[in-house]
């Protein structure tokens, strides 16, 4: 397996931090707020991330999270376009359909995506972890409680009219792309449904356009607040599997607290060892870390999860980690 890092697409410390730690291969967002750059679907904004990243010395080898307002396919749908008088869906899907071929033409095989409607990963604040650690964590007892604007069955229908719209140019190009459970997984939250909170939605999903191209992200933290049984649902999607995020939580999922990769119950060699014996070879990265001491002297502001020192920290033990199982 191939161990990458998430950066930032405009240089910042990790870049050269990467390097040093013996990282090469790198994941990034490209929504334009983050870039700087508009029309990220394009084969020519595409090329001055990846180039800039190059001249660092990084590769980058997938994309992360949602390029650009993909509301009007997750959200409104065709009904709902008529309704806000957005009438935009099929545009953004070609724009969807045109970053997979740019993709391809750059070389990048992998896109984790999301199915979140409203709001993405959502977290509550951070609590106190070990010493003194600031910890990212997520009570459903702090969430406001809004009517549901959106059924489920709205939604597996607005994923069906976009699963079987773009996943024939994936299949095409040769893109995976990876689908990121809901986080947290919960049956609605901020008045949607969620509509990928159990392994038996993701079988469905997959059923609705089987391919290779029609991959898995398997984050771990997400599967095991499921209640799923990691190494056997491993086991269940297999070859599947195209991207790992590896990390742990202690809670349940309407109440949890993120950790240091090295505590939690979950048995990381066991899973390290299953994804072997699957003879996976995908991207696996460290996701949501504590902030350590000293982090706002590298960065000053940062998303809680993602400062730099917990990475360092996490990226170490995952090389131990894939190292000692014979995957890196």
């Amino acid at each position: 397996m191939k161990l990458v890092e998430f950066v930032p697409p405009k240089p910042h410390p990790l870049w050269k931090l990467c390097l040093q730690m013996g990282i090469t291969e790198v994941i990034v967002k490209v929504n334009p707020d983050l870039t700087g750059l508009p029309d990220p679907w394009k084969v020519e904004t595409l090329k001055k991330i990846v180039d800039g990243l190059a001249a660092a010395g990084l590769k980058v080898v997938g994309l992360e999270g949602d390029p650009f307002d993909m509301s009007p396919v997750k959200q409104y749908g065709e009904e709902g376009d008529r309704e806000q008088g957005t009438g935009n869906r099929e545009q953004v899907l070609a724009h969807y359909r045109e970053l997979l071929e740019s993709m391809a033409k750059l070389g990048i095989k992998l896109l984790c995506y999301n199915f979140m409607v409203g709001t993405g990963w959502a977290r509550s604040g951070v609590r106190e972890g070990r010493g003194g650690a600031k910890a990212t964590y997520f009570s459903l007892k702090g969430t406001p409680n809004v009517p549901l604007k959106l059924t489920k069955d709205r939604i597996w229908a607005n994923y069906e009219y976009f699963i079987k719209a773009v996943m024939p140019t994936a299949e095409k190009v040769g893109v995976r792309m990876g689908l990121h459970p809901d986080d947290p997984c919960l049956p609605e939250l901020g008045g949607y449904a969620r509509i990928l909170e159990t392994v038996a939605d993701y079988d469905r999903a997959y059923s609705l356009y089987p391919s290779p191209s029609n991959a898995v992200t398997y984050c771990q933290a997400n599967f095991k607040l499921m209640g799923a049984d990691l190494v056997e649902t491993a086991k269940h999607f297999g070859k599947r599997i195209a991207f790992i995020h590896v990390r742990d939580v202690e809670g349940d999922k309407t109440d949890f607290t993120e950790l240091f990769h090295d505590q939690g119950t979950t048995d990381q060699f066991e899973l390290m060892r299953t994804y072997k014996t699957l003879g996976l070879d995908v991207p696996v990265r460290g996701d949501h870390v504590p902030e350590m001491e000293g982090d706002r002297l590298l960065t000053a502001e940062c998303i809680p999860g993602y400062f730099t020192l917990g990475r360092l920290f996490a990226n170490g033990y995952l090389k131990a980690l894939l190292k000692g199982t014979g995957n890196l």
